[in-house]
């Protein structure tokens, strides 16, 4: 691999040059790409933010963009972060740093003008790559080219120190392999995760919930599972998702029939069919309300699902679960069964603009044609919307208002 990053349209973009003939400009070779679009350009990978490391202290930074006209929000100045906005464009430009004090979950820092302190401070070898504006590269641990060149996922220096400054650093290793690694994860960095892995304990539970998403939104997070397994973190950090080969099947039918990952079906796949687990784990780890009712959802429904369904038996089952519950459950039960894959397709592409219908009969409507007010209402509506559905929506109005009363 070459010392030298064939110039990226990202490095040339009007934002780009604006931002970084301002930190320049201030002095020569003060500024330079970092971390993921550099590590994301060497593996041929789309990148999706720009960050850049600066040997220039906040101040000087944030008086320098603002000369040029550029915005500044200080996102996270006591670390050395500033967020810059070049033509709606945002870039993290960041002052080097070296760690003066960690307790596993942050750090107090101190500024530096020291490229290869800066370096020692990050997680792993390949985010600790920086490129000149020209694209020259600089590799300040001597490992992060071979690591790009390798696919390999290795701490910057020892493992246990990097992981005692940051727990999380546990499940990036996963996650990281996961989307950048090829073959076994460095046996180094595996066993320090595995003997750390009660720090977890230490982190806040929304970021190991980002974390778990985001490894599972790789391509094949399966290896990296296992190892994660293996290794007695996933226990650790997941407890209730131990289905690795449900999520096997999963993910080799999205890569088998095009599916884009999707990383909450696969995080119930892992957790199988199971309600009461599902609860806890999105209610433990705080997930949105509408990720919980999703995942809840799937695990709950006992909606009998298969290829041999009429038409009319799924509509009943889109009215009764809803669309999003009911393709959750086509995937799942597909990944789960296998066997025909034309037959499935029928079952999702029924949902596909699938609009629930609305009953033509309404409590109001009840109370008009005799029944008392109270509970009696409540039962008559559930009579009537029951043969409605058995009527695959067909039934009129006027036939609907016969069965208000019992024994219509």
């Amino acid at each position: 691999m070459s010392d030298r990053l064939p110039v990226q349209p990202w490095m040339t973009s009007g934002p780009a040059r604006r931002v970084m003939q301002a930190l320049e400009g201030e002095r020569p070779g003060s500024a330079r790409f970092v971390g993921g679009c550099v590590r994301n350009a060497l593996l041929d990978m789309p990148i999706a933010d720009v960050d850049i490391a600066t040997q220039l202290t906040p101040d000087v930074v944030e008086r320098v963009m603002r000369a040029a006209g550029i915005a500044v929000h200080p996102t996270g100045v006591e670390h050395g972060t500033l967020t810059v906005v070049a033509d709606n464009h945002p870039f993290e430009v960041t002052t080097l740093r070296r760690d003066v004090e960690t307790d596993g979950r942050r750090a107090v820092v101190a500024f530096t003008e020291d490229w290869a302190e800066d370096a020692q401070r990050r997680d792993f070898r390949l985010n600790a790559l920086y490129a000149d504006p020209d694209g020259a590269l600089h590799d300040p641990t001597g490992g992060g080219l071979e690591d790009a060149r390798e696919r390999r996922i290795v701490f910057v220096g020892h493992a246990e120190t990097r992981i005692r400054e940051d727990y999380l650093r546990i499940l990036r290793f996963f996650r990281f392999n996961a989307w950048y690694g090829r073959g076994a994860p460095d046996p180094e960095g595996l066993a320090a995760c595995g003997a750390l892995r009660a720090g977890l304990e230490s982190i806040s539970v929304e970021r190991i919930w980002s974390e778990l998403k985001k490894l599972l939104g790789a391509p094949d997070p399966v290896p990296a599972l296992r190892a994660m397994a293996a290794a007695g973190v996933l226990e650790q950090a997941t407890p209730e998702a131990g289905d690795l080969d449900g999520l096997e099947r999963l993910v080799s039918l999205e890569r088998n029939e095009g599916f884009v990952p999707d990383a909450l079906l696969r995080i119930a796949a892992l957790i199988g069919r199971d309600a009461g687990a599902t609860k806890s784990l999105t209610r433990r780890l705080k997930a949105s309300n509408e990720e919980r009712d999703r995942l809840v959802s799937a695990a709950r429904d006992d909606t009998p699902v298969s290829v041999a369904m009429a038409d009319r038996d799924i509509r009943r089952t889109l009215y009764l679960s809803g669309a999003a519950v009911f393709r959750d459950r086509v995937m799942l039960d597909w990944a789960a069964q296998g066997g025909d894959a034309k037959g499935w397709r029928r079952l999702l592409s029924m949902t596909d603009g699938w609009v629930r219908p609305v009953m033509p009969v309404g409590g109001d409507d009840v109370l008009a044609a005799g029944v008392p007010a109270g509970p009696a209402v409540g039962e008559a509506m559930r009579r009537i919307e029951s043969a409605w559905v058995d009527s695959d929506f067909t039934s009129t109005r006027e036939t609907l208002l016969k069965l208000a009363r019992p024994g219509a």
